[in-house]
């Protein structure tokens, strides 16, 4: 049997090892040069910042799967900076080096990970403006900063995160504006009790920064980022409705996290939406099979649920794949996993009842903000294509809207823009969020060159 494992995460390092230690040599392929992941991005060569300084209480995390990736490396069909661009059965379609090659694979195992997900706001497209994931990788891959007094705007556990890892580096931190109430996580808090240790950590992150004098508005709403060539301020509202201006030469802005899992669209896995997340997932068990034959998927790309999760998940999927092949399965380990993985759901519901993306905002974003910045597709085009639905029989639905405005046709496949973009459209037709679908995969699920002989 050969098996693929694409990504080089917590959950991607984990399948590896188990597959190795079941007398596999799996190929492993991630686009980043060593494996760890977004969670545990590993620095650039001859960075001085510590492990503490970088990863903060996750350290020994990040040290240990580091270490794990490292030994796997020679026991594996290593492919690092390679991108996975298209799945077709029994094919996964790479580039690397200038070169494409289509390498064959009975089995896949899809830990592609999360991405940012995004609220347009006027003026996001300004010079300045990151997602939290990128301000975060800058500081922990590269070693720099965003800006020297930055803005953290959006909500969920990454936005306190991120803003602590700035102020933590030396950082100006100027403002940190989470949407969601103070009262919403309040109410979330006995779910959230269920993780302990978990929860203390995020309110030593809170602790951290208002023992800091960081200006914290909790339950507000941003309204634009302002600046001429450049970001200059961003202006917010706070909760009891009154706006404020604050400098700042640079912003950081995310949502919550949406899964990465283009290549289980085509691989052909269908996809079920989650109200909670208000995300769509590929459908799976709790082993990680797909009803896509030879196809598994774990982490967070399989459904937000953190780096622990992502872990268990990677290493039960694995199981799996061996057990379907008809291969020796450890019963005791594969237990305690499926103990694991049962632990944590409750956790995570109440993590986003307690951090909800703000889809009200999304849907009131206004008329001439652009929502789709490969396109530049306004929210007004939106609207204007959902009321042509009445009439002509247009965008009833995101892929219709995508032939009739051009949103997600860009260089990310609707992976920033389609959230918003249904959030949007489904407040125009009067509809659940859920009845205007996703944006349909399509090869390549990220930009790649052309050769020359497949141009001739």
């Amino acid at each position: 049997m050969r098996v693929a494992v694409v990504g080089a995460g917590p959950a991607g390092t984990r399948a590896v090892e188990v597959l190795v230690r079941a007398g596999h040599r799996p190929v492993w392929i991630d686009e980043a040069p060593a494996n760890g992941g977004r969670i545990y991005q590993r620095p650039v060569a001859g960075t001085t910042r510590s492990a503490r300084d970088l990863y903060g209480t996750e350290a020994a995390k990040a040290k240990a799967i580091h270490a794990l990736g490292d030994r796997l490396r020679a026991a594996s069909d290593w492919r690092p900076e390679t991108l996975v661009w298209n799945l077709r059965p029994g094919l996964l379609d790479t580039f690397s080096a200038g070169r494409h090659e289509a390498i064959r694979a009975e089995r896949v195992i899809l830990c592609t990970g999360a991405m940012d997900r995004i609220l347009p706001v006027p003026g996001w497209t300004l010079p300045g403006v990151f997602t939290l994931g990128g301000a975060q990788i800058a500081l922990k891959a590269h070693g720099v900063a965003i800006g020297a007094r930055v803005a953290f705007l959006g909500t969920g556990p990454l936005l306190w995160l991120v803003a602590t890892q700035y102020l933590d580096a030396g950082v100006a931190v100027a403002l940190v504006l989470d949407t969601t109430p103070f009262r919403t996580k309040a109410r979330a808090a006995a779910g959230l009790l269920a993780e302990p240790a978990t929860f203390g950590k995020g309110l030593a992150l809170v602790a951290r920064l208002r023992l800091a004098g960081v200006r914290v508005i909790e339950g507000g709403a941003p309204v634009a980022i302002e600046g001429a060539d450049a970001v200059a301020s961003v202006r917010v509202r706070d909760r009891a409705g009154r706006e404020h201006a604050v400098a700042c030469d640079a912003v950081g802005l995310g949502f919550g996290l949406k899964p990465e899992s283009q290549l289980a669209d085509l691989a052909g896995a269908p996809f079920r939406f989650e109200p909670t997340q208000r995300n769509w997932v590929p459908e799976h068990d709790g082993t990680g099979r797909t009803p896509a034959s030879g196809i598994y998927v774990a982490g967070d790309g399989a459904g937000i649920a953190g780096a622990d999760a992502a872990e268990l998940a990677g290493a039960r999927a694995a199981w799996a794949a061996i057990a379907d092949a008809g291969g020796r399965v450890e019963a005791a380990e594969v237990a305690r996993l499926d103990r694991g993985l049962a632990r944590l759901p409750p956790f995570r519901a109440a993590l986003e009842r307690a951090f909800p993306y703000p889809a009200a905002l999304a849907a009131r974003t206004p008329d001439g903000t652009i929502v789709c910045r490969c396109e530049a597709v306004t929210a007004g085009e939106l609207r204007e294509a959902a009321r042509a639905s009445h009439v002509t029989g247009g965008a009833h639905e995101v892929n219709r809207a995508k032939a009739f405005t051009r949103v997600g046709m860009g260089r990310c496949q609707g992976r920033l823009c389609g959230p918003p973009a249904a959030e949007i459209l489904a407040a125009a037709l009067g509809c659940g969020i859920a009845e205007v679908g996703r944006l349909r995969g399509q090869p390549p699920v990220k930009p790649i060159p052309i050769p020359a002989e497949a141009a001739a």
